[in-house]
């Protein structure tokens, strides 16, 4: 798929003539095009690239010195490389895909660190290059790429480089709550070369991370350092003869294993860079990200998970590429020059992952992280508003009834608060507070043929009594039912319904609960941006009335799910901080047992940072209050994720021990993503254990009930059964 407002800038070199043209994509066709020529001293031009290969030797620095050396030798390449046509072409435009096609021979001039007075080229464009050379190129078969994308990580493949290791199992966390869209094979140690040849043209992305060794006196031997050797350039030539190569490899590597470590860039870097992806491009991958020298660990992982989460959402290759090279520039500074580290081979406009088309699907594809750990904060807002809604009722004693409820429902008391409600309803059938009392306690227990009865008797009755500030309500926790379900197309009706009959109404309280439902539907949706958009608005809306109980209450809840969405988009740090911002505010009402989720979340971000005993005991905490409360539609997933922590760990007695509780749970509430879910998790263990026959039995129980909730995890696991032995 290729994104549209491009610019081609096309160089040829003749002697010490460059000419060349630039043009935007849609005049491609053009039967005329113009091109401008200059002639060009290249030992000036070679002494401006020798002085930059040194400036990038000492970047990590941050230096202000430094970064205004490189401004100064990279202008000098401006004006000496490119005539006035283009200076002005490429001064006109800004924020567009920027393709070079150089000749071969012009490889080795740094074109992405062009400044222009004002900025470096790569910072203002998108840009990936295109290479023409004088090798007749094969025909080639280039991959087609299927609905759901399979990516290889060869992360630490020598076993001598920690930063590796880590990188690789960062990146793979950040895939995990994609599973419906990519699926991962994380090899690490001992990777050899009968591996990688035997392998890597089944994968659409290949992400190493580890060394790259040149081979000065004999360069076709150059290539990734494994375990017994070089995958070569030569190797890479052999397998494009006959098999359809990654469209997509990300090499994160420094350039040698053997430079001495004060040595971070020599003055060949462009050409080990290319040699390296032109093999590549010449066997068929389509884009090549390469690294031209080692940097800081963590600033080399926060580059690849920065681009992986741009590109994953539907961005270009080469805009997903300069957002995380800016990510870098503001998180390390432009003076460290971290962000100049990598270039693109390919064409910068190629958008891999297609924007999703909204549909309905089943809930199973969604991480307990996110909607499932949601759970506890959305049902307990309905029911604490509610305290602070005109309760209709003539008779006091009815309403002393009530609040009893409510404090049972805190307690968990789930029978306790059935007997009172079912007495209120038997007195007084008008009194509306108390059905969602009752929807959802069944609802907690897992009891969803009474949960909805009574969500429907709710609306019913508001509609009978003309009272439409319990109708707003009604509407909000029908669709949050149908949500948690995996009806989404009903959900987000109800939500709307609730929202234009609480704008007609100027209910500010209900219009700000209905617009943090549709946030977390487009959560769930992957909708990011339009989440943060409708969280922000609901939040301006309680936070100016945040001395109302109420509202403070729902502002808390609007801070929680920002803290959602921070933590799907890997921002760990951002989602923190609004997890501790939700969790003072409930505890300013009074709310400290309603946590659950708080604790889950919070624990699943130490989970990702690897800090595995800080992330057991939050999850321990949110899981007494869910075994207080009774609330087993949470116990199903708090054992699954207990786990999956577990499982992460090698402590395989724990990891079956809470699988098999998570399982027997889920399958006593009928909740068939939960059973499908444990019975997958229990298959991923018996894998890991070596116990294959197991693994199968486990595996084909959950890709029997995906078949019916959830097609493509049913094509996974299907996938996953076939590659076992």
């Amino acid at each position: 798929m290729q994104e549209e407002g491009a610019l081609t800038l096309e160089i040829i070199r003749e002697g010490d003539i460059l000419k060349m043209s630039i043009y935007d994509h849609k005049d491609a066709v053009s039967t005329l095009r113009h091109y401008s020529q200059h002639k060009v001293d290249f030992s000036e031009i070679g002494r401006l690239c020798q002085e930059i290969t040194l400036l990038l030797s000492r970047a990590g620095l941050n230096d202000l010195a430094l970064i205004r050396s490189l401004e100064k030798a990279a202008h000098a390449l401006w004006e000496h490389l490119l005539t006035r046509t283009v200076k002005e072409k490429l001064q006109e435009k800004k924020n567009l895909n920027l393709l070079l096609e150089i000749d071969e021979e012009l490889i080795f001039i740094p074109w992405e660190l062009l400044f222009n007075g004002t900025n470096f080229l790569s910072l203002e464009f998108n840009i990936g290059r295109l290479v023409k050379t004088k090798s007749s190129p094969p025909v080639l078969s280039y991959r087609s790429l299927g609905h759901i994308f399979k990516m290889l990580i060869l992360a630490n493949p020598t076993n001598d480089l920690k930063s590796a290791y880590l990188e690789g199992v960062n990146i793979r966390n950040q895939f995990d709550r994609r599973r419906g869209d990519i699926r991962i094979d994380f090899k690490s140690t001992n990777i050899d070369r009968l591996y990688i040849k035997k392998n890597i043209c089944d994968y659409d992305i290949v992400h190493f991370a580890g060394h790259c060794e040149y081979n000065y006196h004999n360069p076709k031997e150059s290539g990734w350092v494994l375990s017994d050797g070089n995958f070569s350039i030569q190797d890479i030539l052999r397998l494009g003869s006959g098999l359809s190569l990654p469209a997509l490899v990300f090499s994160n590597a420094c350039h040698s294993a053997q430079l001495p470590k004060e040595i971070r860039v020599d003055g060949d870097y462009q050409k080990k860079s290319y040699s390296l992806a032109a093999a590549f491009l010449f066997s068929g991958v389509r884009h090549y990200i390469g690294s031209i020298r080692k940097i800081e660990d963590a600033a080399s992982l926060l580059f690849a998970k920065e681009f992986y989460h741009h590109l994953t959402s539907g961005k270009s290759l080469g805009l997903s590429l300069r957002l995380a090279r800016l990510k870098l520039a503001r998180d390390y500074g432009n003076t460290a020059l971290h962000w100049a580290n990598y270039l693109l081979y390919g064409d910068p406009g190629f958008i891999m992952f297609k924007p999703k088309p909204v549909r309905a699907k089943s809930k199973a594809v969604l991480p307990k992280k996110l909607l499932a750990r949601s759970l506890i904060v959305s049902a307990v807002a309905g029911i604490a508003v509610s305290l602070y809604l005109l309760l209709p009722t003539i008779n006091p004693s009815t309403y002393i009834l009530f609040l009893r409820s409510q404090r049972l429902f805190a307690k968990g008391l789930n029978q306790e608060v059935i007997k009172v409600a079912e007495g209120i309803i038997t007195k007084d059938k008008g009194f509306l507070a108390i059905y969602p009392v009752l929807g959802d306690t069944y609802h907690r227990m897992g009891d969803k043929d009474r949960a909805i009865k009574y969500y429907f008797d709710y609306m019913m009755l508001a509609q009978k009594k003309n009272d439409a500030n319990h109708l707003v309500k009604a509407y909000i926790a029908i669709g949050w039912f149908y949500h948690l379900d995996g009806e989404y197309h009903k959900a987000k009706d109800f939500y709307e319904k609730a929202l234009n009959l609480s704008r007609k109404l100027k209910d500010k309280l209900n219009e700000a609960v209905a617009l943090r439902k549709l946030a977390v539907w487009n959560i769930d949706k992957e909708n990011y941006d339009l989440a943060l958009e409708l969280l922000t608005k609901s939040s301006e809306i309680n936070r100016q009335r945040q001395h109302l109980a109420g509202h403070r209450y729902n502002l808390a809840c609007d801070y929680f799910d920002m803290g959602l969405v921070f933590s799907d988009k890997g921002d760990l740090a951002a989602a923190e901080e609004f997890y501790r911002k939700s969790r003072l505010l409930f505890e300013k009402v009074n709310l400290k047992n309603e946590l659950s989720d708080y604790y889950f979340n919070l624990g699943e971000l130490y989970f990702l940072d690897k800090q595995y005993n800080k992330a057991l005991g939050y999850y321990l905490s949110g899981l007494k209050i869910d075994k207080v409360q009774g609330n087993k539609r949470n116990l199903a997933s708090d054992y699954n994720m207990i786990g999956e922590l577990y499982l992460e760990m090698d402590n395989f007695i724990e990891a079956e021990g809470n699988f098999n509780q998570a399982l027997l749970i889920a399958e006593e509430i009928r909740f068939k993503p939960d059973i499908a879910e444990a019975n997958y998790n229990l298959g991923t263990l018996y894998r890991k254990m070596g116990r294959i026959k197991k693994c199968k039995e486990f595996l084909r129980k959950a890709q029997e009930i995906y078949g019916v909730i959830d097609k493509p995890s049913y094509e996974e696991v299907k996938e996953e059964i076939l590659s076992l032995p």
